[in-house]
């Protein structure tokens, strides 16, 4: 994900935000932006705002940050960004913030109620959890984890078009990891289904928060080890093999699929890598 001037630690208190606090207001599956930068003052607020709930999601530059959500209907001299355009296109996104502040506050959102018993729950006074007293039991904010891997086959990659995205790019073979797998077998088991290919030499690179809703991406590299490619039509629209600098359009440096297409050109291209 991109850098930015804001400097956000994730964190976490029970403690309502008082004035002089950050807030990141959220609308759907967007984020309001003011003139400057992605934060608001707690008491810059618009008014009317229907939602006077707060989750604490740390600090930026020494100040506490909250997320909230608000009506569309108030965003009057903001822009509405959506989630996915900001991660994809902006310049100056705080992605790490943006990130956790979505899935934080989907999570708070999920779990206003035991699972249990059905009962309300509340912060836990310690970690970022909601707590049940009836049941004496956690719920922690949801993580799925997913792979994603670029195939190298002598000096050309593996890119694939979904056919469900609607942008017009390729990226990496991704899923979801079942239970009882371990993250290699996602891989191999993965490119299998989508591609039909077999791969070896599987190679652990990065890892990165993806909010849709709420993955952890975990990537790699890996060494085409036999098979045609035979695509799963509901998956993939088209896929192929292409030489460094003759590429289609692929995600930008900001996301784990577009550095680890990159790093993968580096490395067919005998450069160094810095991930």
């Amino acid at each position: 994900m991109t850098t930015t001037t804001v400097q956000w630690s994730p964190g976490w208190t029970t403690k309502a935000p008082e004035p002089g606090d950050l807030v990141l207001m959220l609308s759907g599956s967007g984020v309001f932006k003011p003139d400057d930068g992605w934060l608001q003052p707690l008491e810059r607020m618009p008014e009317h705002a229907e939602n006077t709930s707060f989750v604490s999601l740390g600090s930026a530059d020494g100040r506490p940050v909250f997320v909230t959500q608000v009506s569309e209907s108030v965003s009057t001299g903001y822009d509405v960004v959506s989630l996915r355009d900001a991660l994809l296109t902006a310049s100056d996104v705080p992605a790490a913030m943006l990130s956790t502040g979505f899935q934080v506050w989907q999570w708070f959102q999920d779990h206003q109620f035991c699972g249990r018993c059905g009962g309300g729950t509340g912060f836990h006074r310690r970690e970022r959890a909601k707590w049940c007293s009836h049941c004496n039991i956690p719920w922690y904010p949801r993580l799925a984890p997913c792979v994603i891997v670029v195939i190298r086959n002598q000096d050309r990659y593996l890119l694939a078009k979904s056919s469900r995205v609607k942008r017009d790019f390729y990226s990496l073979i991704a899923g979801f990891v079942e239970p009882g797998e371990s993250l290699e077998a996602a891989v191999v088991r993965e490119v299998k289904e989508e591609t039909g290919l077999d791969v070896t030499n599987i190679q652990y690179r990065a890892s990165e928060p993806w909010p849709f809703p709420h993955q952890l991406m975990a990537g790699f590299f890996a060494d085409y080890a036999g098979g045609d490619l035979v695509l799963q039509e509901d998956e993939l629209a088209d896929a192929g093999w292409f030489l460094p600098g003759s590429r289609p359009s692929v995600p930008p440096s900001t996301t784990i699929s577009g550095r680890l297409i990159r790093e993968m050109e580096k490395t067919i291209l005998g450069r160094e890598i810095k991930f």
